[in-house]
């Protein structure tokens, strides 16, 4: 691998710092989409005390070594240019990478592509032959009711969710006519980016049985309340995936055989010139006329004509930026576009309960959405998703009880998460824009600002919040400095 690895330190062994361990899908959401490394693949560090290069080093420095910082850094390093990129965490992969829960492989973070849909990553896929693999199917399926969970029929409960998930997104093939660019029907979003997912509901009125079995999953991804997320990030989304049932299944169908850590690594193979170094959180980016500097939190100054930010948008307001950012950059980071109250959860139980589905109703439970994984020498692995602040991913007591909430009875083993909202180099997880993001914000952060240019997933133009958008961000960034 040419790319420099900066002072290799003890291997990491088990899960990462930053991941809660505590002992003791395919149809209905779309989360935290992104990109992911092992937390032991990488044990590279750099000394506070280590000295700042020479003026001239570089060409650009990268902030961040997710996807999109990577896909950044590979598309310079093909045009020569000498990169230098600076990575906050002992490991890559930003949001999204692989840790191993009962002997499996997992995903603390984005898990799901569809090359069919992605664009960008089903391009990345193809030229390192990334193999996909498919999820086993759901057996058991447990919906909310007036009356508590009760199970349903597999087939006929998915069906009746899709029939009102289609009733939600009518429309949207107007105001979404090219999904890969959202603004292009800027004259029929306005009034729609207006709308929460609650007022789209309301409209629609459901039926108090139909709406439990819709709203669960609106909550869920706009932070815990209807009310917090805009009806066009969700119709976006939808669109993106073809504007059928169908489509939405396929981005939650496939994940990538070992793990989304060898993606990356490849990636990395191919940014040649490039010198990475790991845990060094970034404190100012300063203009200097010719020269951008840009200081670490341990003091060191490095310095190069362009710096691409490819950290999360919540994560832009801990930067000091000299001049300070743009207006719309500034709203952006300070109402956030991650969900602050984001976790994921793996809980490793005891067989007992199957390949089961599990969905909530909005208020109705501190986890309200959990599937099967893969099977393991001792049971289950289920993956679970919250947005509830008060929910303790450490206490095995409190995920049991949680669960027990949506109708499944588990014997816990253990129980592997993160929390992303208080992780303070991401300060959320998956992206969900608010009402009024994408039509005013969007248009303003989408536009070049000099040579200091943005690349994450929370402002794609396309998949937001997924490893796609993370891609394309980066790409975008790079021409942008062009």
């Amino acid at each position: 691998m040419k790319i420099r690895r900066e002072r290799f330190a003890a291997a990491h062994k088990g899960t990462a710092p930053d991941t809660a361990r505590v002992t003791s899908r395919r149809t209905v959401l779309k989360v935290a989409g992104a990109a992911a490394v092992g937390a032991s693949a990488l044990g590279v560090s750099l000394s506070s005390g280590a000295p700042a290069a020479a003026a001239g080093a570089y060409d650009v420095i990268v902030i961040g070594a997710g996807f999109a910082g990577v896909t950044a850094a590979r598309e310079l390093s093909k045009q020569g240019k000498r990169v230098l990129i600076l990575e906050a965490r002992h490991r890559i992969g930003g949001q999204t990478w692989t840790a191993t829960v009962g002997g499996q492989l997992v995903e603390m973070g984005g898990t799901w592509v569809d090359p069919a849909t992605m664009p960008h990553v089903g391009a990345e896929l193809q030229r390192y032959g990334i193999q996909l693999q498919e999820e086993g199917a759901i057996e058991r399926l447990i919906l909310p009711t007036p009356a508590g969970p009760l199970e349903h029929d597999v087939a006929t409960g998915f069906a009746h969710a899709a029939e009102l998930r289609v009733r939600l997104f009518e429309g949207s093939a107007q105001y979404f006519e090219r999904p890969m660019d959202p603004l292009y029907r800027l004259d029929l979003l306005q009034s729609v980016d207006a709308k929460s997912l609650r007022d789209r509901l309301t409209e629609l009125a459901y039926s108090p049985a139909d709406e439990m079995l819709v709203n669960g999953e609106t909550a869920l991804l706009s932070g815990g309340s209807s009310t917090q997320g805009g009806l066009t990030t969700l119709a976006h989304r939808w669109q993106l995936a073809g504007g059928t049932e169908t489509g939405w299944n396929n981005t939650l169908r496939w994940t990538m055989k070992g793990g989304t850590l060898g993606l990356l690594n490849a990636m990395l193979k191919d940014s040649v010139n490039a010198r990475l170094i790991l845990n060094s959180p970034v404190a100012s980016v300063a203009d200097g006329g010719a020269l951008r500097y840009v200081t670490t939190k341990a003091g060191v100054q490095y310095s190069a004509p362009a710096v691409i930010v490819a950290v999360p948008a919540n994560v832009w307001q801990t930067i000091r930026f000299s001049p300070s950012l743009p207006a719309a950059h500034c709203a952006a980071t300070t109402q956030g576009i991650g969900v602050a109250s984001a976790k994921k959860l793996w809980i490793h139980a005891r067989s007992g309960q199957g390949r089961v589905f599990a969905q909530g109703a909005e208020g109705g439970a501190s986890i309200p959405w959990m599937q099967a994984g893969p099977a393991t020498a001792e049971g289950q692995l289920y993956v679970g998703f919250s947005a509830d602040p008060n929910l303790d991913v450490r206490n095995v007591a409190q995920v049991k009880a949680a669960v027990k909430q949506l109708g499944v009875d588990l014997d816990i083993i253990s129980v592997t998460a993160h929390d992303y909202g208080n992780d303070p180099y991401s300060r959320g997880g998956w992206s969900f824009r608010k009402r009024k993001q994408l039509t005013t914000l969007y248009p303003q952060i989408l536009q070049p600002n000099g040579k200091i240019a943005f690349a994450s997933s929370d402002i794609a133009n396309g998949w937001s919040g997924y490893m796609d958008g993370a891609i394309e961000s980066g790409l975008r960034a790079v021409k942008q400095l062009a």
